[in-house]
């Protein structure tokens, strides 16, 4: 991956294949340059068993395909970085992966299009599930939650109506791009 947006598409389709009714993408940078980025739901969540081997590239719950490459693959990206990734799960409760990361690494990948990678996963979902990605760095701080934009829409207008699409990519622009653009 050349960007840490796509990881994040990447990971927040797990989050949707795990039947979550809601993903939350959280990404925070501090005054010294550490970037932490969570990615949680409330999906069906893991096993104890499948918890503890889901860091290896050989496991995965598809079955299409035998490996499963997703998490590995963000581990070492942040590990390349000098941070880390912790993982939480609890069956029918959900997952919560924690990724921190130094920008200030040679290897830390860079952010990419978040708010276009944010319009992907609402394009390409929308009905369900819900999205709440919150931003905070020294610039200032951003909330964007998809169930706010479907009260004010209503229950029969989906997300990918075309002026409803051209509204969300606007919206996620100047929400995110004023705090998190260029990283």
């Amino acid at each position: 991956m050349r960007d840490l947006s796509l990881h994040l598409l990447d990971l927040a389709q797990n989050s949707i294949t795990a039947g979550a009714s809601l993903v939350t993408i959280r990404i925070s940078i501090d005054e010294k340059g550490w970037l932490t980025m969570v990615l949680a739901d409330d999906g069906k969540g893991m096993s104890p068993e499948l918890l503890a081997r889901v860091t290896s590239p050989f496991a995965t719950t598809r079955t299409t395909r035998k490996v499963g490459l997703g998490i590995p693959m963000m581990m070492e990206n942040a590990e390349k970085a000098g941070g880390s990734l912790k993982l939480e799960s609890e069956v029918g409760k959900g997952t919560t992966m924690t990724v921190t990361m130094d920008t200030g690494n040679i290897d830390c990948l860079p952010l990419g299009d978040l708010s276009g990678t944010l319009l992907s996963l609402m394009m390409t979902n929308p009905l369900k599930p819900d999205f709440l990605f919150e931003g905070k760095t020294p610039k200032g701080e951003c909330t964007f939650d998809t169930r706010e934009v479907r009260s004010a829409l209503g229950s029969d207008i989906p997300l990918n109506e075309p002026e409803v699409a051209a509204w969300l990519q606007e919206a996620l622009n100047e929400e995110i791009n004023p705090i998190l653009g260029g990283m």
